[in-house]
């Protein structure tokens, strides 16, 4: 009770609202929260100030800024204010408008929920309220089909023994329904609820209520979270206890881990360069400024005349400022936005792509993260999970085993046509689809004396969780997973009918006889616990459980029958590809469950954990038998394993099955090679733990050092087997845990796991199986620890969300197990083979055009910097700049900035079509090794950006000493001019750009301007400078731009 300090009082505003929450900037007062959700960042007042400073937390708009402040000193300004202030004024009002419209797209999206309408109890009735005006207190009445307006705990409903069914999709993904019922005290009248604080827990809820001196505890079952939606319930009433950011849902919504790519980690540092080179060319030239003012400037007439009025050493430094606002033109300042405005319109590729929509579900690839395109270009390591993802998730009940004996024929060595279908026309309940053929089975369930095979089926049609909802007078089942919707299935066709539950019962149709049983616990499925249990009291009270085969064979009795023949089912299950359960029974003493629920009641008040009780009870089992499932694999899985490895990418699959059927289907889906050697096990162990002498490699023996192993790769690439952990206990482990894995070991001694990334280097394919969760995702940080490559993870459920999350890219699958993983996911898809395109032709066009871009941006910047170098030279040092002002200002904004951003992201550029990039898979290898953007490359962009500005300087330069071409002509010639494939959107924009420099030529140059302001429109008129273009001929500066060299490198490739 001590921690239960959260009160709700029934019906009573006025207590509520006097302790409403309320907040004034970063203060706040009250306790109960409103109910008004506020997802925007901005209001009138506090837009502009909250806009400039999340703009200014970039490094390159305080550089501006500074020069701006710089430029405003006329002591020191070479440049006039405006050159820097408008393209500032630009960048910062471009990103700006588009953080402005997203927060009005937010706060009409609040909107929208917040006055979505809802039924609040009154003096007068129930009166339909909008969701802004709920508090805590309040009585609420939900309609069928509505959503929950906040957290409530449940009052009584419609439905018989007030029940209700909920569900959850927008919160966890699951698609099943959920079954919540209401204390039968809370039907007529309430009192006063105490429960835990507002917090993040979804899954667990502590609370009592108070009725009449006496104390009901209340939990999970009785609440209905914010976000869900009522089903199959005419009307349900509840009692508010958390609003707004209290809510659970709320509470969850934390911030998200943004993540950089590669690219634009490198680009940073490039920036960071970038300022340092400026830095050091302007003390380089103000140093040659001071030693002009010492030494020349004295001896010639003009200029000792104009000068001693500073010294040497405050020339050199009035100079050094003069010079970082001469040559920041040189730190690309648009080049962010620009960079946004790429990102964004290849995600929008990826989502318009015809070949990545899957019609039969009308699922489109979607781009949920916009900043990681090109990101998809480098991929080396693809880490996949192989249920639902490698499979269809569609599950056919093939096999069992019941008290040692195997029924069923295995699909690969009897097709499902070959053999009849079963007779089952004395099941009134039977819907068809068993694809079953073991006639011996239905004979022994039927006949009486078959008492170990009739619990097996009573075992799957009481241990689940499934929903049965009646259409056209036969149970239509809704289950969290398909595994339970195929067992529980398989045992509706074969005689055992699961009909119908509430929260304390379930009735089931035993060959025809109506049974109902008393449901005391349920011990519920967890990707940890990997089993589940239902205490069921159908006479003797029994406790039946199903999970995974290694946590049910370690909880058997010691004398307990069947088990050498069941070993022998799941070897053979697993040859066949087969997904396995074990089922299993305990007879429990009446002392013993009352005790142990005393014990788990205990345990939900107080530190909530119940796993050690639910380990407890789970011990002592008898085996019953073996479920083994079918999962085939997707269309077109293997063909683009095929595909991804012959594109430089390293492919490992972790999954939870057991060894041999993950092996199984390694092959399968060309994962595995005929006549792969695996490592596996001790071996493995033994080879990564071994020190010493490397021994001789022979065939069949095992490389005992790291570099024997490297060797021993370096002659054929092979693949691993990685077993998380094996099934043979270790006397250090407890029963309930499993014993070490290679993970742990990893973390205890950090050199064996980099043996082991060194070790998988060498191979193509590594397969991981026993695999939980956690262990997934400790096997995405071991790679990201390693290495420096880029690691991908795609899933399809829950249980991949860690993997996910922990890869520089998370792919989801819109599959059968919920969208949670598509909720986490950066990108999401509705089959495996989507990735094939996603990967290399997608992802290999957004590297390469995002690289050209980047480096032609540093390159047309810095190169047009220089110039400003080379011209010091030839006026002493002074800092005057080599162009006129106002061209200086549009030559980022206007002329040269359209080019880039409409040649690049255009769908036509392509140095490769779609269909050859899929032909020639190799292609990708060169985001792989990022042969398009790296240290190296960049130096030599930045060479070329020299060798260009001297020809930009010293070629117009040559024209206007042996021309009549003036000052004039000359401060504003300079023409570069990019491409690698011209198409109609980079002829227009080209097109566009020219336009714009003759048209802002012919205006900032006319002679109205220049008598307005001379001081900033000094050059009149244009006569003389159109005449003299026919004089000047084009720069060209090499044979190969710089997006050729990327093209060249392709070309080498095919």
């Amino acid at each position: 009770m001590e921690d239960l300090s959260w009160e709700v009082r029934a019906n009573n505003r006025l207590f509520h609202r006097k302790q409403r929450r309320r907040s004034c900037l970063c203060l706040h007062r009250g306790r109960y929260s409103d109910n008004v959700i506020r997802s925007y960042k901005y209001s009138a007042l506090t837009f502009l100030p909250l806009s400039l400073f999340e703009q200014f937390q970039r490094i390159a708009n305080i550089y501006f800024l500074c020069i701006v402040v710089l430029q405003s000193i006329p002591a020191i300004s070479t440049l006039p204010w405006y050159t820097t202030m408008i393209p500032l004024l630009t960048v910062l009002s471009v990103r700006g408008f588009k953080d402005l419209a997203d927060d009005l797209a937010r706060r009409h999206s609040d909107s929208q929920i917040n006055r979505q309408p809802c039924d609040l109890l009154t003096n007068e009735g129930f009166t339909s309220v909008q969701w802004k005006d709920v508090c805590v207190g309040d009585v609420l009445r939900l309609h069928k089909d509505q959503t929950v307006p906040a957290d409530l705990l449940l009052l009584t409903t419609t439905e018989p023994h007030s029940l209700c069914y909920i569900e959850t999709s927008d919160i966890d993904g699951e698609t099943n329904l959920k079954i919540r019922q209401a204390l039968a005290v809370t039907h007529q009248e309430l009192s006063q609820v105490w429960c835990e604080e507002p917090n993040s827990h979804l899954h667990s809820f502590k609370g009592v209520l108070e009725w009449r001196d006496m104390r009901h505890l209340l939990d999970t079952g009785h609440i209905l979270l914010r976000g869900t939606v009522l089903r199959n319930t005419r009307v349900a009433y509840g009692l508010t206890i958390y609003t707004g950011l209290d809510s659970k849902i709320l509470q969850n919504c934390g911030q998200t881990a943004v993540k950089t790519t590669q690219v634009e980690r490198t680009l940073n540092k490039v920036v960071v360069g970038i300022v340092l080179l400026v830095l050091l060319f302007a003390l380089l030239l103000a140093v040659g400024a001071g030693i002009f003012e010492a030494r020349v400037a004295p001896g010639i007439e003009a200029l000792a005349e104009l000068g001693g009025r500073y010294t040497p050493v405050y020339k050199v430094f009035l100079t050094f400022w003069g010079y970082i606002i001469l040559l920041s033109p040189s730190m690309p300042m648009s080049l962010y936005i620009t960079f946004e405005l790429v990102h964004v319109i290849h995600s929008l590729f990826i989502g318009w792509d015809l070949d990545l929509y899957d019609g039969g579900v009308d699922v489109p690839a979607h781009a949920r993260s916009t900043t990681l395109n090109e990101e998809l270009g480098q991929v080396r390591y693809l880490l996949s999970d192989k249920t639902g993802t490698l499979t269809e998730n569609r599950l056919i009940f093939r096999q069992c085993c019941v008290a040692g004996v195997l029924y069923g024929l295995l699909a690969v060595s009897c097709p499902p046509h070959s053999s009849p279908p079963l007779d089952l026309s004395w099941n009134p309940f039977s819907c068809g689809g068993l694809q079953f053929s073991d006639k011996r089975l239905v004979d022994t369930l039927r006949k009486p004396g078959s008492p170990d095979v009739r619990e097996f089926f009573k075992a799957l049609a009481l241990c689940h969780t499934v929903m049965a909802e009646w259409k056209d007078g036969a149970p239509v089942y809704q289950a969290a997973s398909p595994d339970e919707e195929t067992l529980v299935g398989a045992a509706r066709e074969l005689g055992w009918v699961f009909l119908s539950r509430t929260r304390d019962s379930m009735t089931l149709s035993e060959l025809g006889h109506r049974r109902q049983y008393q449901l005391l616990a349920l011990l519920d499925f967890t990707s940890q616990r990997r089993r589940m249990s239902v205490l069921g009291k159908p006479g003797e009270l029994k406790l039946y459980c199903k999970g995974a085969d290694i946590v049910i064979l370690e909880r058997l009795r010691k004398d307990s029958t069947y088990c050498e023949s069941t070993e022998k089912a799941l070897e053979v299950f697993s040859q066949g590809c087969l997904r396995t359960l074990c089922v299993a029974v305990r007879s429990v003493q009446e002392g013993l469950w009352e005790e142990w629920s005393r014990a788990l009641e205990l345990a939900a008040m107080t530190t909530g954990a119940s796993d050690d009780l639910y380990d407890n009870m789970e011990r002592e089992l008898t085996l019953l038998g073996v479920t083994a499932i079918e999962d085939q694999l997707q269309v077109g899985v293997p063909e683009t394993i095929a595909t991804l490895r012959q594109a430089g990418i390293k492919v490992w699959v972790l999954t939870g099955d057991k060894k041999e059927t993950a092996v199984n289907v390694g092959f399968a889906c060309r994962l595995l090679d005929p006549g792969t050697r695996l490592l596996q096990g001790e071996e493995l162990r033994s080879g990564l733990k071994t020190h010493g002498r490397a021994h001789e490699c022979r065939e069949g023996h095992l490389a005992l050092t790291l570099a024997d192993i490297l060797i021993l790769r370096a002659r054929s690439k092979r693949h691993i087997l990685y077993k998380g952990w094996t099934g043979n206990q270790s006397k250090h482990t407890t029963s309930s845990t499993p014993p070490p894995s290679l993970q742990v070991e990893f973390e205890e001694q950090p050199e064996l796991g980099k043996r082991f990334i060194a070790l998988s280097r060498q191979c193509q394919a590594v397969l991981c199986c026993r695999t939980t969760p956690s262990q997934k995702a400790g096997v995405v940080q071991l790679i990201r620890k390693y290495t420096s490559s880029i690691t991908m993870a795609i899933g399809d459920g829950a249980n991949d969300v860690n993997m996910i999350k922990t890869a520089h890219i998370g792919v989801g699958l819109n599959g059968l197990e919920g969208g949670q993983a598509v909720q986490n996911a950066d990108f999401s898809l509705a089959k495996f083979h989507f990735l094939r395109k996603l990967l290399l032709v997608h992802g290999r066009w957004s590297y390469r055009r995002i690289s050209v871009f980047l480096r032609y941006f540093l390159y047309k910047t810095s190169s047009f910097a220089f110039v400003h170098v080379w011209f010091a030279f030839c006026n002493g040092f002074s800092g005057q700049p080599m162009y006129e002002t106002w061209f200086i200002t549009l030559y980022t904004v206007l002329y040269t900035s359209f080019p880039v951003q409409c040649l690049l992201p255009s769908l036509s550029w392509q140095d490769v079509s779609a269909e050859g990039s899929l032909r020639w898979p190799s292609l990708y290898q060169l985001g792989v090794g990022r042969q398009l953007f790296n240290p190296r490359l960049l130096a030599g962009t930045f060479l070329y950006s020299i060798y260009t500005s001297l020809v930009l300087f010293f070629l117009p330069l040559s024209v206007f000493c042996f021309s009549a071409i003036d000052f004039q002509t000359f401060s504003i010639t300079v023409l570069i001019l990019q491409t690698g494939y011209w198409t109609m959107f980079n002829v227009a924009a080209i097109v566009f750009s020219m336009s714009m420099y003759f048209l802002a030529t012919l205006i900032l140059h006319s002679p109205l301007l220049h008598t307005i302001a001379p001081a900033d429109f000094y050059f009149l008129g244009t006569r003389r400078f159109l005449a003299a273009w026919h004089l000047t001929a084009p720069s060209l500066t090499g044979p190969h731009s710089v997006s050729n060299q990327g093209t060249s490198c392709i070309r080498r490739h095919l």
